[in-house]
């Protein structure tokens, strides 16, 4: 190859301050950059300004980012959300076509918390809003008093579907994740593999079958990604699928 692949990352749309903003955290950039080692690019949540399969058109994958807004209910046919509660109306509106488009294109794609809920409400599957408040589901939030080494730090296991991606990417059958959400799937959508799934029985994890590489997780893998294996090993094969769709294109 001669170029270095280029890898869209979704961006929020937020008020800092007095004014909007399109925002990207540092770490997924990063991750993008040393950890797929590809061009990161952030896609602005411009909802139905973009034609999407024109913006997958132009990609060689797609990373979907977490967030601290839950997607809407409406798109899901979910029940009304508590007063207070952070949407993202225009993340919803570029994301969710977009994984339709990378789906068709089958344009490689890794997707991370909030990542994974719009895979799974995109396809047709639904959310829980509050896992914590779901009989025999735990409490997936962090404490956001706690430094953030705390918050990112090991959670609980997830067991690995023996003949899934995740086991042949990382070589585990159980590894210890993060948990920073509150959302979580409920009903699969059509087409999604599980991957993983958390003591309780949530779905921590989901591939799209019969995709060159289209993978979801829970947890966030882009914390300080090089400190350990199993990250390494996930943004390296997500690399490793965009080079292939570079070279690909370039050919």
């Amino acid at each position: 190859m001669t170029r270095l692949p280029v890898v869209g990352v979704s961006a929020d749309y937020r008020t800092l301050g007095r004014h909007p903003f399109h925002v990207v955290g540092d770490k997924y950039v990063r991750a993008v950059s040393d950890g797929a080692h590809a061009l990161a690019v952030l896609l602005p949540a411009l909802g139905d300004r973009y034609n999407a399969a024109e913006v997958v058109s132009r990609l060689d994958g797609l990373l979907f980012t977490g967030s601290p807004s839950n997607v809407h209910p409406d798109r899901y046919q979910g029940p009304l959300s508590e007063p207070g509660t952070l949407h993202d109306l225009a993340r919803d509106a570029t994301t969710l076509p977009l994984y339709r488009a990378a789906l068709d294109a089958d344009l490689p794609l890794f997707a991370i918390c909030r990542g994974l809920q719009e895979l799974n409400v995109a396809l047709g599957g639904t959310l829980h809003q509050k896992v914590q408040d779901v009989p025999g589901l735990m409490d997936h939030r962090d404490d956001e008093t706690q430094p953030l080494e705390v918050q990112y730090g090991g959670a609980h296991a997830v067991d690995l579907a023996p003949d899934g991606l995740m086991a042949r990417f990382t070589g585990r059958e159980r590894m210890t994740v993060n948990s920073l959400h509150q959302q979580g799937i409920d009903r699969l959508a059509p087409g999604l593999v599980v991957e993983a799934t958390a003591p309780d029985g949530l779905i921590e994890a989901v591939r799209v079958e019969g995709a060159t590489f289209a993978l979801a997780v829970q947890w966030h893998p882009e914390w300080r990604f090089w400190e350990d294996p199993a990250s390494v090993a996930l943004f390296k094969a997500f690399g490793d699928a965009v080079r292939v769709r570079a070279a690909a294109r370039e050919g």
